[in-house]
């Protein structure tokens, strides 16, 4: 399917590795000109390689309103104009009892998780708004909807996450701008492999037994008894900021395999 973004300009945060390089795989395929972003670049360089489009790497902390007015400086320089921002970016911060975390841990995932995402769109919305068309698209997570009990500092910054891109929604739509969230669940990815390793290493047992008791005792709602896959997600992805989401605004699409168990958002 052409999706109807050839010679668009995107910007894509946290594309070292997991649903962002997948996204840039699958924009780049469409023709789509890539500005990609993480903290780490040196694999990134070497991907970028691989993608069949226009891509320019630049290394940022998306904790820094510096470093992301700079990857946005670079793409205006580069190609001439921002049209896409796709921000995957985020940790899961620090787990426990949510009366326990400090104020350290809070404000941890509160700048990578949520404010990094105010600071990209401060960067990107007036090139966009400049040339009346944009799209701006943000990882959320199941844990903005249902949130997990050890999991505080993050289930905050990310419900606070989707709340601001829908909130964004209202005016930005009448700039050509369209807001929305796509909202994973045990993604196979760096993040849940460090999870299912702790995991493994707790209960005494492999890394397949570790994700199998997880999806049992943890994540009831996901039939699937599987980990998504960064693919899964970026196809999602991909559909929102293309032509063919044209009447899509202020949504939040989960891609999670049935592991929120209820029916609104």
């Amino acid at each position: 399917m052409d999706l109807g973004i050839r010679d668009r300009v995107a910007i894509i945060t946290g594309a070292e590795g997991g649903m962002g390089l997948a996204a840039a795989k699958l924009l780049a395929a469409e023709g789509v000109k890539l500005v990609l972003t993480d903290k780490l670049i040196e694999k990134l360089d070497e991907e970028a390689k691989a993608l069949a489009s226009e891509v320019v790497t630049v290394k940022a902390d998306v904790t820094k309103q510096a470093d992301v007015d700079r990857v946005a400086k670079t793409a205006v320089e580069r190609f001439g104009r921002i049209d896409i921002a796709i921000h995957t970016s985020g940790i899961t911060g620090a787990k426990g009892d949510p009366l326990e975390m400090r104020d350290e841990d809070y404000r941890e995932a509160w700048e990578n998780d949520f404010m990094s995402a105010v600071r990209i769109a401060r960067a990107t919305f007036p090139e966009m708004r400049m040339n009346g068309w944009g799209r701006f698209v943000c990882v959320t997570s199941e844990n903005a909807v249902q949130p997990y009990w050890e999991e505080a500092t993050y289930n905050a910054a990310k419900a606070a996450l989707s709340a601001f891109v829908k909130n964004l929604s209202y005016k930005s739509a009448e700039a050509g701008i369209l807001c929305n969230t796509v909202a994973p669940a045990f993604i196979a990815t760096k993040m849940t492999d460090e999870m299912m390793q702790k995991r493994a290493e707790e209960n005494g047992t492999s890394f397949d037994a570790a994700i199998d008791s997880f999806l049992a005792e943890e994540r009831p709602g996901l039939v699937l008894r599987r980990r998504g896959k960064a693919e899964e997600v970026a196809a999602v992805i991909a559909l929102l900021v293309s032509e063919r989401a044209s009447f899509v605004n202020g949504a939040n699409y989960r891609v999670d395999g049935g592991s929120v168990i209820a029916v609104a958002n």
